[in-house]
């Protein structure tokens, strides 16, 4: 199963599954998982904007020598998600076929949605956590000393308190309203969640119509977190949730700021369009049953200027960008902004 696992009572709203393994990977090791360079594999697919929040934190602060990571394909079944887009379709460090199968060595009779991101030990090839939400603020906070030099503070502390509020109404109004809309069990239950989401995303285009980024003149997880709607919202949610207020590039100011980012190193660079359109398109049966994927919209103008430097702030502030994608990590030039529009 993917993050979008939950549940629909006939004619109600969509519940999002949020049990999760909650265990943690620390500094101190007082988990009883230590922070440890190359014990930990990160699972992730391109598809998933859950998982997608973990590649760009991982990448923004330079971890890829911390911890290496496993790629899904964009597809799944009732079961989990598969390792297919491996040569011999086993994950090469981890030497499963599905991501069930972590789950299952760390609880044999695991009852719950396998789900990515998810945090894998090496040693045991058990599943550690899949906790997607706390997953990339420890990467922050407890992973601090292999953060890359020039690294950005993405959680700073003088804005914590600010930044949960706000990150808080992002995952439920934004995050997790697209999929309220789109698998809304009634003409009711659709109305009520159309009308949140878009009253979120006015709220957020009303902040962020004089401030570069969500939390001020610099990046924080905030802005990852946001992004990753943004960025699947004309592919997908725009036409397959039916969220068609307006698509994202007829919101000016939420189209600007969302291209500053995809701009940004360690954003767009993470993007892999054909791979998420191919998940929601053909896993989501129950929204469309034919299993036929869109071939539009056309995604050069992801590229193109959005004026955002003229409110002052840079992404990085005084520190600096990410170097080139890791190896192996690539998206490749056809899936992403301008690429082809093939699944």
């Amino acid at each position: 199963m993917s993050n979008d696992k939950g549940y629909v009572e006939p004619g109600q709203d969509f519940q999002r599954d949020t049990n999760y393994i909650e265990d943690r990977i620390t500094a101190d090791g007082s988990s009883g998982w230590p922070v440890e360079v190359g014990r930990y594999r990160l699972v992730v697919a391109r598809a998933c904007p859950w998982a997608n929040r973990a590649t760009i934190v991982r990448r923004l602060l330079g971890l890829e020598h911390a911890f290496s990571m496993g790629i899904c394909g964009p597809t799944h079944d009732e079961r989990s998600w598969t390792f297919d887009l491996d040569p011999d379709g086993r994950d090469p460090v981890l030497g499963h076929e599905r991501l069930q199968e972590a789950f299952l060595a760390r609880d044999p009779q695991y009852p719950r949605g396998i789900t990515v991101p998810a945090m894998v030990d090496v040693p045991t090839r058990a599943v550690v956590t899949n906790d997607f939400a706390q997953m990339t603020l420890d990467f922050s906070t407890q992973w601090t000393a292999h953060h890359r030099a020039g690294a950005p503070e993405l959680y700073p502390e003088h804005l914590r308190a600010e930044m949960d509020e706000v990150m808080q109404r992002v995952f439920t109004e934004v995050n997790n309203g697209v999929y309220r809309c789109g698998f809304a069990g009634s003409q009711r239950a659709y109305d009520r969640a159309y009308t949140r989401l878009f009253t979120a995303l006015d709220w957020l285009a009303e902040r962020l119509a004089d401030r570069r980024f969500l939390m001020g003149d610099t990046i924080t997880e905030a802005d990852v977190r946001l992004f990753t709607t943004l960025a699947r919202f004309d592919a997908v949610y725009h036409g397959h949730f039916k969220c068609n207020r307006q698509k994202l590039s007829e919101m000016p100011v939420l189209w600007a700021y969302a291209r500053d980012l995809f701009q940004t190193p360690g954003f767009g660079d993470t993007i892999d369009f054909p791979q998420v359109k191919r998940h929601y398109y053909v896993v989501h049966r129950d929204v469309n049953p034919t299993q036929v994927v869109p071939q539009g919209p056309d995604t050069a103008n992801w590229l193109t200027p959005h004026g955002r430097e003229e409110l002052g702030g840079s992404p990085f502030g005084d520190g600096t960008p990410p170097g080139p994608v890791a190896d192996g990590e690539e998206v490749p030039a056809e899936h992403g902004a301008g690429g082809s529009v093939s699944v």
